[in-house]
């Protein structure tokens, strides 16, 4: 199944490459609208209906603690680093191996993913509802 992602400006050139490269839509911040807020990069992945995969948590805090609308999906990544040469196919391995990230902020450790419901959008769905 082909997503659509917004990397944040931390996420690794390489990642972004190798999503694209699979066929999936990612939108960039870091070439796309470099030092933008993280307020702002979660509301353009609303809007554009992305997931949002970073390695910022104080995205959680914009959802949770803040009430900000975040159900495109977050996925935060809080995993040692590969090496630069391998990390942009350990992260596409764990984004690509299932297709349920909307709806979810999500975190990802070594060896496990979190996923936990965000509060649906204006009109009670999750974006993982269709």
């Amino acid at each position: 199944m082909k997503m659509r992602f917004l990397a944040d400006e931390n996420f690794p050139s390489e990642c972004v490459t190798k999503l694209r490269a699979a066929g999936h839509d990612v939108a960039w911040v870091r070439t796309d609208a470099p030092g933008s807020t993280d307020r702002v990069v979660l509301e353009r992945a609303v809007a554009e209906t992305r997931i949002l995969v970073t390695f910022d948590k104080d995205f959680g805090e914009l959802a949770w603690r803040f009430g900000l609308p975040a159900h495109c999906g977050v996925v935060l990544f809080r995993v040692a680093m590969p090496p630069p040469t391998g990390v942009g196919a350990a992260i596409t391995d764990v984004l690509t191996q299932r297709s349920d990230w909307p709806g979810y902020f999500s975190v990802v450790e070594s060896g496990r993913v979190r996923m936990r419901p965000l509060p649906p959008r204006p009109g009670g769905k999750r974006d993982s509802d269709g």
